[in-house]
């Protein structure tokens, strides 16, 4: 496999149809992959056999030094690291110079997480007046409600919710089906869109679509659509720190870590395979409860 673009599409074909792996991570390891063989000047397996782990190391850095986040730098070597077992596997590489090498911490770069106050204000942000206002309100406290990712969230069908018993059941990373419970608000915020609001999106264009949230186009809500909503709402409710979709679910898993939830029961909403994924969470936690304590109690300075 001498030219770059023939091993990474055998490489992602292979992700696809033997690991299962999402459409997102095909996507995000095809373009971490590009940028790595076009940093070495891939021209074969030769290239790759000649890299040694501190010229891996060298690479992780340079990612991080171009202002990459620590989440996107793990993904890249987890990619890289399953490029080169690939090739081993069939016979074209002789070792693996990035098996030993450590992912970066991801607490290094924490998560941003709303206050309670804050995120009181973001909800409340839409008002009812308009079938997008009663959608958006919907959309925000499930977000809340369950940790949803936000792939998850957009991806939701009619009749994922079960309101008789209280949970929504999704379709998460590795095509993994999970249940998360979910409060009365936010039960009631989707049945009220569902009468109410998204019938009217709907008519304008007569589309039958099974996805639970839509746009005034009639088509499924997308992620980057999504996006611009939280933006939109977060600069109405005066929040002045960089927020993203992803932002109310670190909220989610750190506001029920801070009142004492099991890290397993958070991992199992979350829907992480790996424990040390959620543990995350607890160092923010700790560090938040840290900020109040300093903040509030009479002998802490």
């Amino acid at each position: 496999m001498n030219d770059a673009e023939t091993l990474l599409d055998g490489y992602i074909t292979h992700l696809a149809l033997e690991r299962n792996r999402s459409r997102n991570t095909l996507e995000a390891y095809n373009r971490d992959l590009k940028r790595f063989l076009a940093q070495i000047g891939y021209t074969g397996p030769d290239s790759l056999n000649r890299m040694a782990p501190p010229d891996v190391v060298a690479y992780m850095k340079s990612l991080r030094d171009s202002g990459m986040s620590a989440s996107s730098t793990a993904r890249n070597l987890a990619a890289i690291k399953g490029l080169y077992r690939y090739m081993l596997k069939l016979g074209l590489l002789s070792s693996n110079p990035s098996e030993a090498i450590q992912a970066p911490r991801l607490w290094k770069t924490l998560p941003d997480v709303l206050s309670l106050a804050e995120v009181e204000k973001l909800l409340e942000a839409p008002k009812p007046a308009t079938p997008e206002g009663v959608r958006d309100g919907a959309m925000l406290e499930t977000m809340y409600a369950t940790g949803l990712r936000v792939s998850e969230l957009v991806g939701l069908k009619l009749n994922d919710v079960n309101f008789e018993m209280g949970y929504l059941s999704t379709i998460g990373k590795g095509s993994k089906e999970r249940v998360t419970p979910m409060g009365e608000v936010a039960l009631e915020k989707i049945k009220e869109y569902r009468r109410s609001a998204r019938p009217r999106l709907a008519m304008l264009h007569g589309k039958q679509i099974e996805a639970l949230f839509i746009t005034r186009r009639g088509g499924a809500m997308t992620r980057q659509g999504f996006w611009k909503i939280v933006k939109k709402y977060a600069l109405m409710a005066g929040i002045k720190k960089g927020i993203s979709p992803h932002s109310l679910r670190h909220s989610f898993a750190t506001h029920l870590l801070e009142r004492g939830a099991d890290l397993r029961a958070v991992q199992q909403m979350l829907g992480h395979a790996d424990i040390s994924t959620t543990q995350i969470y607890t160092h923010v936690a700790k560090t938040r409860m840290k900020e109040i304590y300093d903040k509030i109690h009479p002998r802490a300075r």
